[in-house]
């Protein structure tokens, strides 16, 4: 079974050791299919100096969060990245479309589509390692929700990245992103190497971790 797979059934509350029936496959696979005929993935980010990271606070200078996990999570970074990346307006079409049509398909298509925005911001990070010099090391992505890294700080990402301009992605007055396949999120840069899990921390047992996301 393809790691992409497992992903999906993951994301569709299978455990690492059930397997799926036949009909659950080719409902998969489908819907990864279509998924990908109507997929326009985009991505905008900005790199930005940290000025302090003190317990429950971190200073950009131009802005600044307050949040202790956030805060943990940026520890002993100098810089962060602030990356918006979406799957398209298409894609959400897609899931209106079965959402009124047909639910099964549509429960199945939120799944593959969760893994595809995932799967993209995992390579919108290969592009930013790739742009760094020497000695540097990417954090986990954190993103706005996450512990108590509060909602209300999309509004003020959006803008900062300008992404109902650059990539189309928007927000609606109670904070949820249109298209709804997108992922904001905070990425710090330190010269330490770190050990931490690819597949995020939904899939790692290691709860003690101090860049866990809540």
């Amino acid at each position: 079974m393809e790691q992409r797979e497992r992903e999906i059934l993951r994301y569709l509350g299978y455990k690492q050791k059930d397997l799926p029936d036949e009909r659950t496959r080719v409902l998969i696979s489908e819907t990864e299919e279509e998924l990908k005929r109507v997929c326009t993935p985009a991505r905008v980010f900005r790199i930005f100096p940290i000025r302090e990271v003190t317990e429950e606070l971190v200073d950009f200078g131009f802005t600044s969060i307050r949040s202790r996990n956030l805060a943990r999570n940026l520890s002993g970074c100098f810089e962060a990245v602030f990356l918006a990346a979406t799957l398209g307006s298409k894609t959400e079409q897609l899931l209106a479309k079965y959402n009124r049509l047909q639910v099964s398909r549509a429960v199945v298509l939120q799944a593959a589509a969760t893994q595809a925005i995932e799967e993209y911001c995992d390579a919108c990070e290969e592009e930013i390692r790739g742009q760094l010099g020497a000695g540097c090391y990417m954090r986990p992505r954190f993103s706005p929700g996450y512990g108590d890294f509060s909602l209300e700080f999309q509004r003020e990402m959006l803008q900062i990245l300008e992404t109902p301009k650059k990539i189309g992605l928007t927000l609606t007055d109670s904070l949820l992103m249109m298209p709804s396949k997108s992922v904001t999120a905070v990425i710090g840069i330190s010269r330490e190497v770190i050990s931490c899990s690819r597949r995020g921390c939904e899939a790692c047992d290691r709860q003690n971790c101090p860049y866990r996301r809540g």
